[in-house]
């Protein structure tokens, strides 16, 4: 089965998976690599960058070699308890960094590392940040991700008349936000002002997704309670299942120019503001796909379930299948359509049993 007829036969009903029928288990992944994340956080730590921390950087351009040694060195000769970080960016660039120091020990540095590389003086470029820079950056990121978390709240509960999808949303949201920097404490990455544009922008990337899904669940579920065929559940399902297809070729497309972009920027032209940027992007990209199938319509269904009206319409719905008047939901299925009689993957119709005289 090629992907055109997969998603048509997934949007017809034809065919389903039944995502929300084992949104425990989902829920159990989603809560280790949480679980996972948090650990790497307090354990490890995050790395920050000299942007959050402070400390003075020097860059060496036009370099005969991206050797660190001779770096060290140089940083050793002036600062002896000094503990560079010493990168090669690109072919022929090295950066230094280390903690603050003064201006007369700046110059000095920067002129044994022209020497040390063979390079002029003016192709060494150094910068002293203090931290209360990366203190007021930190401060501005934390105070625009609130008033966006306030913003996206207020907008769906008003769009999708429901609190709980907002809720999911939200929840959702924070399990991108986790995973990513928590694969970012695990591995080491350090985290830079690009890092964090890449946190704020994979939100919103993850909310569309999801709002994507909500809107179709909203379709779906419209006057759910006036019919006794199917539960809430299963035409959340059905919405999940109708929208797979797109959600996973939008993702797929969107990775496809980050991934370039983080294989160029690192590898090729050793730009580090793409990489932080790009992998940031990837990470959150494609943990937000996850998180808009697995994670918010099963969380939104799982707590519309829990009002008085849905569970005694969902209780209706199971009773009148028992009692034999209702649609039998095989695999937790839903198909859309003309009803077979008898068994099938999707809905069947259960025969009535003949009276005897």
């Amino acid at each position: 089965m090629g992907i055109s007829a997969w998603g048509n036969a997934l949007h017809s009903g034809e065919k389903s998976y039944g995502i929300v029928r084992h949104r425990k288990m989902w829920f159990m992944v989603s809560g280790l690599l949480m679980a996972i994340s948090i650990g790497f956080l307090v354990g490890k730590g995050v790395n920050p960058g000299i942007e959050f921390r402070g400390g003075s950087q020097f860059t060496v351009s036009g370099a005969n070699t991206t050797a660190t040694a001779p770096a060290s060195e140089v940083v050793g000769d002036f600062v002896p308890d000094a503990v560079p970080t010493v990168q090669s960016v690109g072919g022929d660039t090295v950066r230094v960094q280390l903690g603050e120091v003064d201006v007369t020990t700046a110059l000095q540095i920067s002129d044994a590392l022209a020497e040390a590389y063979g390079v002029s003086p003016d192709d060494v470029s150094s910068d002293v940040i203090g931290p209360t820079w990366g203190a007021d950056v930190s401060s501005k990121a934390l105070k625009g991700l609130t008033i966006f978390i306030f913003l996206v709240a207020f907008v769906m509960s008003i769009y999708f008349h429901a609190w709980r999808m907002a809720a999911a949303a939200l929840v959702a949201l924070a399990h991108d936000l986790v995973f990513t920097i928590g694969v970012y404490a695990g591995v080491g990455f350090e985290i830079t002002p690009a890092s964090v544009i890449g946190f704020l922008t994979i939100l919103g990337y993850s909310l569309y997704d999801t709002v994507i899904v909500f809107d179709k669940v909203r379709e779906n579920s419209e006057n759910v309670t006036a019919q006794s065929r199917y539960t809430y559940a299963e035409m959340a399902n059905l919405a999940l299942n109708q929208t797979l297809i797109r959600s996973l070729n939008t993702s797929i497309i969107a990775l496809l120019p980050v991934s370039a972009i983080l294989f160029v920027g690192s590898f090729l032209l050793g730009a580090g503001t793409l990489k932080d940027i790009a992998l940031a992007l990837f990470v959150g990209m494609a943990v937000g796909t996850y998180s808009s199938i697995f994670v918010a319509t099963p969380l939104e269904v799982a707590l519309r379930e829990r009002e008085p009206r849905m569970k005694k319409h969902t209780e209706a719905v199971l009773a009148a299948r028992v009692a034999g008047t209702g649609v039998v939901d095989i695999e937790g299925n839903v198909r859309v359509g003309s009803l077979v009689k008898g068994k099938h993957k999707g809905v069947a119709a259960q025969p009535k049993r003949k009276r005897r005289p």
